[in-house]
């Protein structure tokens, strides 16, 4: 067991969600938020409509946990059975809450029609049991007490529904949780967005900085970025100062590969980028697609920087809209740096954009040589001051199926704009496997 109170398990029922159908985003987003509490979560639990493995899922959590949140079975269908089982693992009667009845039909009523009676099962709660309020839907949660031995952990019933899951542990849960840690205990974190390192060399770069006993580092790769967060829980002027010392070192220490902190994206830090600076973008793109456009246009106030750009997927296109020459094409081939330069280059002239970027490869599943393997990609970027013509370029050999490699394409793309931005040189970027670079 953890720090005393502090040890959390998350039960996630459903058959639809242990066979695959659904995706459990429940467990994620709960198990972030009781550790940005300062809780440890330390197991998760997945079980099917079965309600000797759902009682199975609660003696497990408990006896590993002082608080266990689960997540669906409060319908009110058959297969529905979680009050069943919380009321026959505690010993209490299922008693109906008239009050939680009252607010269903209601529910029913203001759509115009009529209740069915079997949404009568969600209103029969655990005796003792206090209700944590569904306003947006038909069931109710709660939260009970157990006996463990000599310890009284909780259980914290909610649907599974996530549009109505999260504001109940956002406005009810969780400040209960914050409340039973005491008014002198607080969490900080600092979250790193970081790209260019693997998640091993990131946990080397970073090794020995924090003392373990006053913070924490945790790593969560999410492709094609990981993130690396800080935190510290304590006192809130300890805490705050260990935050502030121990970011900064980190932000120091890998300045080279983070792009921003929070949940940052790379197209957003790109585009605080180009604002400050005053300077335009336009991309020149093959084998990305449009994806590059289409990560700095979702961006609000993109226009002021993001001139547009320029797909040309066919060579023709590549000739006619970027200038690129057919004696190029011959001999070089589409997916080469000579061919990415000149998209570069073109794409520049066409638009006037301060910096152009431009890509072009073999995404896959076909099309790939002994010379240039699926996963072959050349990327150039023009620029004032970057070699002889302007353009510095690189050839990849990324990995993964079809759509991992445009989406690592169009995440290289963009640091190269940032790193550029920065005055850093695309080409130490450190980043995968690469053939010589032209420059």
């Amino acid at each position: 067991m953890t720090e005393a109170g502090r040890a959390v398990a998350i039960l996630s029922t459903g058959d639809e969600v242990v066979e695959g159908r659904t995706v459990d985003t429940n467990a994620a987003y709960i198990a972030d938020r009781c550790a940005q509490l300062g809780f440890d979560v330390v197991v998760k639990l997945v079980v099917g409509d079965f309600t000797d493995r759902i009682e199975w899922a609660w003696k497990t959590a408990f006896a590993k946990a002082d608080i266990v949140i689960s997540t669906g079975g409060l319908g009110p269908t058959a297969d529905d059975l979680t009050n069943e089982t919380v009321a026959r693992l505690t010993g209490a009667d299922l008693i109906l809450d008239e009050a939680q009845l009252a607010k269903i039909r209601a529910i029913f009523e203001r759509m115009g029609r009529s209740m069915p009676e079997n949404n009568v099962r969600q209103a029969m709660l655990p005796a003792g049991a206090e209700v944590v309020e569904n306003e947006l839907g038909t069931a109710p949660g709660y939260r009970f007490t157990v006996r463990a031995g000599d310890r009284r952990p909780v259980g914290i019933v909610l649907p599974g529904v996530p549009r109505e899951m999260r504001p109940m542990m956002e406005e009810q849960v969780l400040p209960w949780m914050a409340e039973r840690l005491g008014a002198d205990h607080v969490v900080r974190s600092r979250t790193f967005q970081t790209f260019g390192m693997s998640e091993s060399a990131l946990d080397e770069a970073v090794a020995g900085m924090i003392p373990p006993d006053e913070a924490r580092l945790a790593f969560r790769a999410a492709f094609p970025q990981i993130a690396l967060r800080l935190s510290a829980t304590g006192t809130r002027e300890v805490v705050e100062q260990r935050v502030k010392l121990y970011g900064d070192r980190i932000a120091e220490r890998l300045s080279g590969v983070i792009y921003g902190e929070g949940d940052k994206s790379m197209e957003a830090a790109v585009g605080e980028l180009l604002r400050a600076r005053g300077t335009t973008l336009t991309a020149a793109e093959s084998c990305t697609g449009g994806m590059i456009g289409a990560r700095m246009t979702n961006v609000p106030g993109s226009s002021a920087y993001y001139v547009g750009g320029i797909v040309a997927y066919s060579n023709k296109l590549k000739e006619r809209l970027l200038g690129v020459s057919r004696t190029t094409l011959s001999m070089f081939g589409a997916v080469s740096e000579e061919t990415a330069r000149e998209m570069a280059l073109g794409a520049r002239k066409a638009t006037g954009a301060d910096i152009a970027v431009a890509t072009t490869g073999i995404a896959g599943p076909d099309g790939g040589t002994p010379e240039k393997p699926v996963g072959t990609v050349a990327i150039a970027i023009a620029a004032d001051g970057y070699g002889a013509d302007g353009v510095t370029s690189k050839t990849y050999q990324l990995w993964g199926n079809r759509e991992w490699v445009r989406v690592l394409t169009a995440q290289l793309a963009l640091d190269w704009v940032r790193r550029v931005l920065l005055d850093l040189s695309p080409l130490d970027s450190g980043f995968g496997k690469r053939a010589p670079s032209k420059t």
